[in-house]
């Protein structure tokens, strides 16, 4: 069984490539982020022509997220229960597979902007919100992949350059530790399970040549918790969707179980 990830940004101007890497890439489950359109927009059909169901949590120009699964999804939570908040950021659901049901969460996480900002303080909030509601979850569903774009890099490995970066956004104490806590609920970074190439990233600035001189940074993650950890077999960054004609700024990172 194959999960991914992929922050598409902006789902309208990307469907024919999604369409192509699942065609290409018949994973069981992807997640998307960076939407970019509202539910009523959302386009069923194309993935349904494709052998897909699609649950989505859409919201105009920005944020929005979805998860495309083969099997029929129930159990559908939009944003965090309980935390107020306008943007469309996480969405859940429970699937079939062969080895008993799954939960999947797919989360959009908060930029943050910079270190001492309002947007800042937001996104401390809502990772406190997200850890509380993410052990819950762990206790009623214990067999739980959590994916998405965090914008957390969580090592200094996971930067292009960390000491010209260390404290800025995405590299603060602060952002890593909320990381760690996740961590020690009981799930594990899938990608770290495995030896991987130095300089693994799944973003990259449009600007600068950021792809072309790998100056990226791995912020887009599959965490599988304690109950599934036996199971994972590979973990991987596809980067060639980033070669595409108008990609998107991020790589879908796959996980594959059993």
């Amino acid at each position: 069984m194959q999960i991914a990830t992929w922050n598409v940004n902006s789902l309208s101007v990307r469907l024919p490539q999604v369409l192509d890497w699942l065609q290409a890439n018949p994973v069981d489950a992807l997640g998307l982020q960076e939407l970019k359109l509202t539910d009523d927009k959302f386009p069923h059909a194309a993935f349904e022509e494709a052998g897909y169901r699609a649950v989505s949590h859409g919201q105009k120009t920005y944020n929005g997220v979805a998860w495309i699964t083969r099997a029929q999804a129930s159990d559908v939570v939009r944003n965090i229960p309980g935390f107020d908040d306008e943007q469309a950021r996480i969405i859940a659901t429970t699937i079939d597979s062969p080895a008993g049901e799954i939960r999947l969460i797919n989360g959009y996480f908060v930029n943050g902007q910079e270190p001492g900002s309002e947007k800042f303080a937001y996104k401390m909030r809502w990772l406190e919100a997200l850890h509380a509601w993410v052990k819950q979850q762990l206790a009623q569903h214990p067999r739980l992949v959590l994916v998405g774009d965090f914008n957390v890099a969580p090592e200094d490995r996971d930067s292009f350059d960390p000491v010209g970066l260390k404290d800025t956004i995405h590299h603060t104490v602060q952002e890593r530790e909320h990381f760690q806590g996740l961590l020690q609920l009981g799930l594990t970074d899938a990608f770290r399970m495995f030896e991987q190439p130095e300089k693994s990233f799944s973003w990259w600035d449009y600007r600068m040549l950021g792809f072309q001189k790998n100056r990226g940074l791995r912020i887009d993650h599959i965490l599988v918790s304690d109950a599934l950890k036996a199971s994972v077999s590979a973990c991987s960054v596809d980067r060639q969707p980033r070669r595409n004609k108008q990609p998107s700024d991020h790589a879908p990172v796959i996980v594959t179980l059993g």
